[in-house]
């Protein structure tokens, strides 16, 4: 099956789009990307999105309103990755412009909040981008809202990407991190295939770009919108006494499931770090490379704390492992674990979560579920998301009938 992933991640910088070619079943699971972009959205919409995600920063009519603009955006961000394309089922579709087919859009949206109880429990969670909007434009059955069924069956609703990295990326004989550092990061601890047994270990680890992305925002009256590989940041100088009282935060010490956002890590805790790190007399350098050494540090504690065997090789994934002066941070706390990136094992850091989703609908699409309980905490594992129509749904429905039979 052809299906496009769509994903805007905690950082609202634009939406990536991902056309994949999947086949198969787990453990004979095949994916791979075919074509992908990133869509940046409008400035106005990105500035209504980032305002959206603060508390009181928006009303029932504007995120209805919201809900429906970025829904808009999707869409177009699915016809631009796949045009000119036409819904499965039409016969002209490879004949006249000699390009494949899409069976399925795999929409995770955009999440403006991830309620957490003061127990560490996800109660509910809220991602736009109207899914029927994206059936309606695009003609293709759309597949959207996934973090919801975990939530209501006990999970975190985080981290997704983890079951794609049990799927792609076990080690025959070694433990393995899974790092995404987008704009929260988390970790998976994946067994080696030698050991059947053993479960993944996922959670959210804290921080990532989205905390450095809004501090350079500020810092330069919205002129740069990220540390361009972690250049300015690599100008300053850490105050290791300051990092030491930010690792104190007492979501580092909770015990896995947990997921964050950025309800705990977003624009108020940024704005407060600059006036935190501003009293201490540092440069806006030192008070980067400071909140570049909280997130590397976070990471690195997590592996200390809660991984359950010594883990050989760190694999990154996500924005972050752009950032070369937080890669090496990384690298110096993990001390003799192998550091590599994503890319290295053949999945583009850059869309893996667009990848993700669209693997998340294959398997929703053939009843099977798309996470694990040992992942998120839920009581079960789930089928996730909800299916909305396009023109070729009974066409769908039929060929992947007769595939069956």
């Amino acid at each position: 099956m052809r299906v496009i992933g769509l994903i805007s991640g905690t950082s609202a910088d634009g939406i990536d789009a991902a056309l994949c070619e999947i086949d198969g079943a787990a453990p004979h699971l095949h994916a791979r990307i075919l074509q992908a972009q990133t869509i940046p959205y409008a400035p106005d919409l990105r500035e209504r999105v980032l305002a959206a995600m603060r508390p009181g920063g928006a009303d029932a009519r504007t995120l209805c309103i919201l809900n429906a603009e970025v829904g808009d955006a999707f869409a177009a961000a699915a016809l631009s990755v796949g045009t000119p394309f036409m819904a499965s089922g039409t016969e002209e579709t490879d004949a006249i412009n000699g390009v494949p087919t899409v069976d399925l859009i795999a929409s995770h949206g955009q999440t403006l909040w991830h309620e957490i109880d003061p127990n560490g429990r996800a109660v509910a969670t809220l991602q736009i981008g109207e899914g029927s909007i994206i059936a309606e434009r695009t003609a293709v059955t759309t597949i959207h809202n996934f973090r919801a069924r975990d939530v209501a069956s006990g999970g975190q609703g985080a981290p997704l990407v983890s079951y794609l990295d049990w799927l792609l990326l076990r080690h025959p004989t070694e433990w393995r991190a899974v790092q995404n550092i987008g704009g929260i990061g988390n970790v998976t601890f994946l067994p080696p295939l030698a050991q059947p047994d053993a479960q993944m270990i996922a959670f959210d680890t804290g921080p990532g770009n989205a905390l450095l992305d809004t501090l350079m925002t500020i810092m330069t009256d919205g002129q740069q919108t990220y540390d361009a590989g972690g250049k300015l940041a690599a100008q300053g100088r850490v105050d290791a006494a300051w990092l030491a009282a930010l690792l104190a935060h007492p979501y580092y010490a909770e015990r896995p499931p947990k997921s964050t956002g950025r309800e705990l890590f977003g624009s108020d805790y940024a704005a407060r770090l600059l006036d935190e790190g501003r009293a201490r007399g540092l440069s806006d350098a030192d008070i980067l490379a400071s909140v570049t050494a909280l997130t590397a540090a976070s990471i690195a504690h997590a592996y200390r704390d809660f991984a359950p065997a010594p883990i050989a090789e760190c694999i990154i994934g996500g924005g972050g492992r752009l950032n070369h002066t937080l890669v090496a941070m990384l690298r110096e706390r993990l001390g003799e674990t192998r550091v590599s990136s994503s890319d290295e094992h053949g999945i583009d850091g850059d869309f893996k979560e667009a990848l993700l989703f669209a693997l998340l609908a294959y398997e929703t699409w053939h009843n099977r579920v798309g996470c694990l309980p040992e992942q998120t905490g839920a009581r079960h594992a789930s089928v996730l998301g909800q299916i909305t129509p396009g023109a070729n749904y009974r066409d769908l429905i039929a060929r992947t009938w007769s595939a069956a039979r």
